[in-house]
């Protein structure tokens, strides 16, 4: 699958994997060190939080976990192939992120977790359009699948399978980019607090208007 997406989806990657890497962090830095692109932890955390939680934590935490649905059932709704075409709604989807991205600045400025809910919704629209688009192979909110796909790629070569360098590439890139989302995000909310999301808001914008305008130019003419 991966041979056959266009040699610009790694450029793609990273910067979908640096935007999510940028908002986990200042999730992680701030309120209640929560993460947001990715869920394992969080369902662990409402699963102890019956527990010994209080009722208001593990609302908080489903609030997380049904925020991230909700918005790769957004992707789910706008996206109906799992092939990378021209005219799909990818440049409405990534729009549609940069605002609940907006959303959550007004939120976690405000003192309100509710900014965790849209930053999560952000990263579910995320990762569903990048799955919709590569097929079930590429995720770029979270890191696990990348290095178990790589772990396996490892192991196979190592029993003789050829070894596939571009995708072995594609992963290292999505790697790479979420870990310097994650530094950028850790050293600009240093500075401007929940003001640095306004940078990966405006990657998914600039993301959307350049993918907007390439379907525009390359699209074929139906006479």
């Amino acid at each position: 699958m991966i041979s056959r997406l266009p040699k610009w989806i790694e450029y793609g990657a990273f910067i979908l994997a640096f935007v999510a890497g940028f908002i986990n962090a200042i999730g992680l830095i701030s309120l209640d060190h929560q993460a947001i692109s990715h869920l394992s932890g969080t369902v662990t955390l409402l699963g102890a939080s019956f527990l010994d939680g209080s009722l208001q934590g593990t609302a908080n935490l489903a609030g997380v976990l049904l925020s991230f649905l909700f918005g790769a059932s957004l992707s789910g709704v706008l996206l109906h192939s799992h092939t990378l075409k021209l005219g799909h709604h990818y440049g409405l989807a990534l729009t549609i992120e940069g605002v609940l991205i907006l959303w959550a600045i007004y939120l976690f400025s405000a003192g309100s977790y509710y900014g965790c809910y849209a930053a999560s919704a952000a990263c579910g629209v995320q990762n569903a359009l990048a799955t919709k688009y590569s097929g079930a192979i590429v995720r770029t909110t979270h890191m696990t699948g990348i290095f178990t796909d790589l772990g396996i790629m490892f192991g196979s070569a190592l029993r003789g399978e050829t070894f596939d360098k571009r995708k072995s590439i594609l992963f290292l890139l999505i790697i790479s980019g979420f870990i310097c989302g994650g530094t950028l995000g850790t050293y600009l909310f240093n500075l401007y607090l929940f003001d640095a999301l306004f940078i990966p808001a405006s990657i998914c914008f600039i993301l959307a208007f350049v993918y907007t305008l390439y379907s525009k130019r390359h699209q074929p003419v139906v006479v």
